[in-house]
């Protein structure tokens, strides 16, 4: 077994010659396969002192066997392929490099968290920043008169036009879930409300982010590009009538809707309800 307490490599008396060559992981769900020697690649690292300081039995693990540990699951992969060579190349328009800093800080990684630090990065510069979030803010912390000069400048063309009304793009946003519901022998009081299992989003992903911001769940598409479309995106609720509400607020309106319906189970027996599936999109558009 991969994770047997058993001698592996290393100096027999060692600490990592108790661990086997190739470990396996369970990071808050998800599941690492690597070397040994990769995780204690960075000296005096969280993950250099499990595995090199430590022995087997004094480390967490799930059900399995695998050693646990309780991070995000997602944001391991970068952890791992940075200790893989000491470099890390992140995926155009990643939106997770916060998190990532957080995740590199907590595994103990120093110059992981250097480089994805926005004041020490040189791809991510405190200019790049300040034009990718907030320009106004940026010219206050500038602190030179070239910074007043801009933030002068925007206010005047913040005069002529407004922000919010030219930022908004125009598109497309279809709103999908799949529903069942009852009904009994006495449709007006044995009928059951609907049940949403989930809302899905289609569209492109800078107008969904923009419309439904934190409550939208990307982890089935974490990756994809502003400006690429996404069918995998869904909302951490289930109400219809909340996204319909931040719908409106962000100026679309409904075009179309479509929706089908099949008995997903029924009985011969009259007394037995009868139990109904269906699937309905609602497309919305801000012109």
């Amino acid at each position: 077994m991969a994770l047997a307490d058993t001698e592996g490599s290393g100096a027999p008396g060692s600490a990592d010659s108790l661990f086997s060559e190739i470990v396996e992981l369970n990071v808050g769900g998800q599941v690492y396969v690597t070397r040994h020697k990769t995780l204690i690649a960075v000296p005096d690292s969280l993950l250099w002192n499990m595995f090199c300081k430590k022995s087997p039995r004094e480390l967490a693990r799930d059900s399995k066997g695998r050693f646990f540990l309780d991070r995000d699951g997602f944001l391991f992969r970068y952890i791992l392929d940075y200790l893989r060579d000491l470099n890390l190349v992140l995926p155009d328009y990643f939106p997770e490099k916060s998190r990532l800093q957080r995740e590199a800080d907590f595994f103990q990684l120093r110059d992981l968290a250097r480089r994805l630090s926005p004041r020490m990065s040189k791809e991510n510069s405190i200019s790049e920043e300040i034009i990718q979030s907030d320009p106004e803010e940026g010219a206050l912390q500038c602190g030179s008169s070239a910074g007043a000069d801009t933030l002068r400048a925007l206010s005047a063309s913040g005069a002529a036009r407004s922000p919010s009304l030219d930022s908004r793009k125009s598109g497309y946003i279809t709103i999908g879930y799949r529903g069942s519901y009852t009904i009994g022998r006495d449709i007006q009081t044995d009928a059951k409300f609907r049940r949403v299992a989930r809302i899905t989003v289609c569209g492109k992903t800078s107008l969904a982010k923009e419309v439904f911001g934190d409550t939208l769940n990307e982890s089935r598409d974490p990756d994809r590009p502003p400006e690429r479309y996404t069918s995998r995106y869904y909302l951490k609720y289930n109400f219809l009538e909340q996204a319909f509400d931040k719908l409106t607020e962000a100026g679309f309106h409904m075009v179309a809707c479509s929706s089908t319906g099949t008995c997903a189970y029924t009985s011969s027996d009259p007394s037995e309800d009868k139990i109904w599936t269906s699937y309905t999109e609602y497309v919305f558009c801000r012109e």
